[in-house]
Parts: structure tokens; sequence; C-alpha cells
């Protein structure tokens, strides 16, 4: 097979602006490079960028919320083109919940006004003496004082910026409140409903008293073969019209609700069932949010499916008259069925002050599950939050959530920091056992799927470079739809040629970057490498784009390892082993250590891993042209 430095690069690459913007908060410049066509080739965009500039320019062991950490913004060639939601971007750092590496991706408008502007990707270091924001305004980038708007939520940044500039078109991504203090959970909220929310880049954003980034532009964008290019994309959209994702756009994600309950795999009451009685009655379904809820459907630029459903709680709600938010069947799960909250306006609520005051409403439910139920087992009480918190609570749930994100009162200080601070914390004030409630991996707290009775997407879920993530490995597919037996350790090989496989085609997606939504309207890997040949002119076969998602993911493991990460970290919560559910398919049910431990070994023996350290070999390395990685991980080979 040959290696990324074999494939032939054009004297010209389109699709690339190949600008690379250097931000130096601490003196305020801004320098401008070129990214070289061959780094194009290489890294492909996005989290390709993000992966290769961190290992290249942060120093390790640096604290996350220090001047010394990285961040990195970042898009792919396709911007702006007609393919099929291609406005995304993708924010990169060491984050500070989990310690490893650090991404998050967002959609909107803004990496469609990034690349008009005319950048690839932007590398902040340092810290600004004064809150401020960077504007990138086709070839005019400065930084702009942002002192009046240091304590504002991110919808209200947003629309003064905008108004600054009276133009609704401007790309905005902004931090709230939340990002500013450094909340570990802090996220970036954009276009109102869009979020780069995990891992922790608003509390980066905040530490480098960044406000917000504004994007502004009026350039063109140029591809390689445009006939060929716009015949795919043609087709590509007509299929993205269609049955392929019918039901992101009629039900939007929620349309899993349903689904995933009958599987029990819906996570209910901080992981204790996998299903819920309130979805089975039709109380808390995606057609009941539909129906009752939903108001508006919206589409990112570039995107045919429009997935993002609006909610709006009527003026006569003695609560929250008049709320709009943005609803997807994480939050459903998050701050509904996680929390025994069947209570729509209550989700919406909770949702709609994550994405104002600033951070992840995945992160942010699961820890406020944990605390229901650390109530209903008198590991916290009334006494310290002053109201009760069982599960199935609404106003005091709502109360709870605001006093987390804003870092007030005993919720603030012990939970505001994400599950495994407040377990840590709680057991320093002798709260015994309290981290076993925390449902996170790495630091990252679990996504809408319950892993009894998932033995492939325990590990998938649990091998993801940014800790516990279903967008980083699909192998949760490999589970629902019976592609191996989901309740047994069978063929660890063929389970570990999957998961990698999964891997690597999403490594791919996120660099591209493309919607996940999208996956599924190509006709196979061949076709999703000829778009790219097609806008940038680099040649691209469906093996050689799967080989470069191979070294994306290695890489990305690499900086975990060289930050300390140990195999240990691959692991999902104790509570899987312990506490099966006692209803639903997967009753009675536990995962086995041995069986897991025996599918995490493949998987690292597939990938070319030591399958007993997971640190990737000399020789894998040098098969991926990652020579410069060699000698620096430490640890036994």
């Amino acid at each position: 097979m040959s290696k990324s430095k074999d494939v032939p690069i054009p004297d010209e690459i389109t699709g690339y602006t190949q600008v690379r913007l250097d931000v130096d908060l601490t003196n305020g410049t801004i320098k401008e490079s070129t990214i070289s066509k061959e780094f194009c080739r290489d890294w492909i965009g996005g989290y390709g960028f993000g992966a290769k500039v961190l290992w290249d320019e942060l120093t390790p062991g640096v604290d996350p919320l220090s001047p010394d950490n990285v961040f990195v913004y970042a898009h792919g060639p396709f911007p702006t083109t007609i393919l099929p939601t291609s406005s995304k971007y993708g924010v990169f750092a060491k984050s500070p919940l989990t310690g490893m590496f650090g991404m998050a991706i967002s959609s909107g408008s803004v990496g469609a006004q990034a690349r008009r502007a005319g950048v690839n990707m932007i590398v902040f270091k340092g810290k600004s003496p004064e809150p401020v924001y960077l504007v990138v305004d086709d070839d005019d980038r400065y930084l702009a004082p942002a002192k009046d708007l240091w304590g504002k939520g991110c919808f209200d940044t947003e629309e003064i910026i905008r108004e600054e500039f009276q133009d609704q078109r401007v790309g905005v991504m902004a931090i709230g409140p939340a990002g500013e203090r450094m909340s570990r959970l802090g996220c970036i909220t954009n276009d109102r409903n869009r979020q780069a929310g995990r891992t922790g880049m608003g509390a980066v954003m905040g530490s480098k008293n960044l406000k917000a980034v504004a994007f502004r532009g009026t350039k063109g964008t140029k591809v390689a073969q445009p006939v060929e290019f716009y015949k795919l994309a043609k087709k590509l959209i007509k299929v993205a019209n269609g049955p392929a994702t019918a039901k992101y756009r009629d039900l939007g994600t929620p349309a899993g609700i349903t689904s995933y309950n009958k599987l029990g795999m819906f996570p209910t009451r901080n992981y204790r069932e996998g299903t819920w009685d309130k979805i089975d009655d039709g109380t808390f379904t995606g057609d009941t949010l539909n129906e009752d809820w939903v108001v508006k459907k919206v589409a990112c630029s570039q995107c045919s499916i429009a997935c993002d459903h609006i909610t709006r709680v009527p003026k006569t709600h003695p609560h929250w008259p008049n709320l709009y938010s943005s609803i997807d069947v994480e939050m459903c799960y998050s701050y509904g069925s996680n929390t025994g909250c069947d209570d729509w306006p209550t989700v919406f609520k909770c949702v709609s002050q994550c994405d104002d005051l600033g951070i992840d409403a995945i992160s942010g439910g699961v820890t406020c599950s944990m605390a229901c139920e650390l109530y209903e087992e008198g590991l916290i009480t009334k006494e310290d939050l002053g109201y009760e918190l069982p599960f199935g609570s609404t106003v005091n749930l709502v109360k709870f959530n605001e006093q987390m994100i804003l870092g007030e009162g005993f919720p603030g200080k012990i939970f505001g920091d994400g599950c495994k601070a407040a377990g840590e914390r709680l057991e320093e004030m002798g709260r015994k056992n309290a981290s076993y409630y925390g449902m996170q991996i790495k630091g990252l707290e679990m996504p809408a799927f319950d892993i009894h009775g998932m033995t492939s997407f325990a590990v998938g879920e649990s091998v993801s470079i940014r800790g516990a993530c279903h967008l980083r490995n699909g192998a949760y597919g490999l589970d629902a739809k019976g592609t191996f037996d989901r309740f047994g350790y069978d063929k660890p090989l063929e389970r570990g040629k999957k998961i990698k496989a999964t891997e690597d085609i999403y490594a791919i997606v996120d660099s591209y970057i493309i919607c996940k939504f999208t996956r599924g309207i190509y006709e196979n890997d061949d076709e999703m490498a000829k778009v790219y040949e097609l806008v940038t002119g680099i040649p691209a076969t469906g093996e050689s784009i799967n080989r470069r998602g191979d070294a994306i993911v290695t890489l990305s493991k690499c900086f975990n390892i060289r930050e300390g990460w140990t195999r240990a970290d691959d692991h999902p919560p104790e509570r899987f082993f312990k506490q099966a559910h006692t209803k639903g398919p997967a009753k009675g049910f536990t995962l086995e250590e041995k069986g897991y431990q025996s599918v995490l070994s493949a998987y690292y023996d597939v990938r070319g891993w030591d399958k007993e350290t997971g640190i990737p070999t000399d020789a894998k390395l040098k098969e991926l042209g990652m020579d410069f990685v060699i000698g620096k991980l430490g640890g036994k080979k």
C-alpha cells in the first residue's frame, strides 16, 4: 500500500484557500502564512488539520486553561461549494475537561463565511490582557475590544456583533458566561442553535479572553473539475432529499427515541435503565415533540435536510412563556429520560440555558442526571442545595442547571465542571463512592446510548480519542443492526475491524468536514473520495482516504499517550459491569470484563497498535508515514 506522500499533487490545488492565520493574543499580532499542498493532502482539513497542529505546536503537559494551550479553528475544502452539508467547522485544543485531545464540530453559517473570508485555519496562542473578539472580514483582520460583551450570553453577543456590522450574514462563534468563567463544560455557540459543544472548547476561549470570532467575506471558491463535480453534487443533493435522510428531515434526530427505547438502549434515570414508560405511552417521543411543540425546521448553509427542529412554549405557560429552543435527540435524553423529566417545556428551558449561557448540553444534562441520582441516594441533600432534586424534577431542575452553569452555590461549586470533577469533589467531602454515579469516559459525559447490551459499542465509545462519544466512532450501529451478537464477545477480530473501519471513515467525514447525516448518500468510499478529488484536484480513492483516516485517528491517539493516556482510560463506567437493568431487552445483563478486554485487545491489534498497551508500534507509524512520532511516546512498545 502506498503512503500519502506517494500520492501525486497537481501544480495547483483548489477548494482550499491554504491561508493560515496565527493570532498571538498576548501581543495582539496577526500573521498570515500559506498551508502547504502536502499538508492539505496528508491531513485533509478540519479534524486532521487540528490533530497535526496540536501534535506539532503544543508543549506536552501544559495546563489546558493556561495561555500555553493552543486553540485551533479549521475547516476543509468544501464550504461554499454545493456539496450537501459542507458548511461546518471544527475547533481543537487540549481539553480542560479530559486533559486529552479536545475537539468539537459545529454547523450553521460560520464555515461558509470563513471560507468566503479566505481562511482555512486560525491558530490562537497566548492570552489577551483584556477581552477581545477576532474579526476576519475578507483581507481585513483585527482584534476588537470585547469588554462590553463580556458577561453577555451567546445569543446577545452574536446579535450585537451582527448589528455592529449592520449585516445579518456575519458568521459569529461566541462563548457565554460559562466559558468566561472557564467552566470545563464551556461550549461555543453560533447561529444561535448550533454549538461546538464537547470537551470544553468554550473554556479554552475564555482562558484566552477571546469572546468571539466573526467572519464575513465575498471571495469565491474554485474547484478542480467543475462540470464533473456539479453533476456528482447534484446527484448527492437529490439523494440527500430522499429516503436516506427522511427521518432527520421529518422528525429530526428525535426520530431515534422510539427505536432505541425498543432495543433497551435509551438511557433512563442516569443509566439505571434503557427503556422508559413515558416513551412507551407516547408522552415522550419524536412524534409527540413534532406534533405538539415544533414550530419551524431550519437548515444550515449548504444543507438540504433541515434537521434543526425549533420548539416554542406558548405564551400561557406559567414559567417559561414564549420560549424558543433547538432540540435534538441528545437533549431529549440528557435533560429528559436521563433526569426522569417528561415535561417538554422543562427540557426546552434547560437546553436554552445551555446554548445561551454556554455549556455543552450533553455534558450538562448528564451532570444533572448524576445529581438527581445522588440526591435520591442521599449523597447530596436538600440542605446542600436549598431545594429538592429527585428524578423527574422540573422547576428545580432548571434552577439547578442555571446555578451549575454559572458556577453559583453548591451546584456550581461541585457540579459546574462536569461529572468527573463532581465525583472527586464530593468524595473529598466524605461522600463515599460519589464518582460511581458519574457517567463519563476519560472525563467526557456519555451520549444517548445505554451500553448495557451493546458490547461492540462499549468498546467503540470507550476508545474514542475525545472521551465518551458516538460521533468519533459509529460502532453503535453494529449493535443496533445486529451485525454481531450485542450481548456477546465472539469474533473479536471481526468486531475490531468493523470498529476501526467506522472510526477511520468518521475521521475523514470530520476532516472534510461534512455532516454525518449524509454519510449514507454516498454509494461507497470511492464516491466519497471522488468528491474530494473533483474539488481539490488531489487524486483520491476509497483506500487512500481511509488510510488518511487511520493516520488522523492514530495521531490523535499519540497525542493522548503523550499527555498520559493508558489502556485503563479506554473503559466504560463501573455501573455497566455491576448494575443490570431491571426491565427491557437488556434486563439482567451486565458487561463482562474479560470479554470486553478481548474485543479491546483485538481492536488495538487490528489498528497495528500494541495489543497489550494500545500504543501504536513503530512499524505502524512508519506504514502511515508518521516517522515524526517515533521515539516521542514513551512507555513500553
